[in-house]
């Protein structure tokens, strides 16, 4: 039988998964953000499709380089969330 400490526990870890697939792909945004706006600024170029079109290609090229790892631990989770969701609903 699953408690509710144990149901808090598997959502503490999917918040630590969710923070692991969002932070490498949200620093490269920051830093891109950064370095573009600091070269518009620098150079007076004032379009703003340029930074978000960099950003999105950045940001899918993070993703794209590293699914494989950041993929392992969401898989992990998920595993062990379907091998305990019969006990979990044992009660209902």
């Amino acid at each position: 039988m699953i408690t509710g400490s144990s149901i808090v526990t598997l959502m503490s870890q999917s918040l630590v998964v969710f923070m692991i697939w969002i932070l490498p792909p949200l620093i490269a945004s920051v830093i891109v953000g950064l370095t573009i706006g600091i070269i518009q600024a620098a150079t007076q170029i004032q379009d703003e499709s340029l930074p978000l079109t960099v950003k999105l290609l950045v940001v899918v090229a993070v993703i794209g380089l590293f699914a494989p790892v950041l993929s392992a631990p969401l898989m992990a989770l998920a595993d062990q969330i379907f091998t305990e969701f019969p006990a979990m609903t044992l009660g209902y």
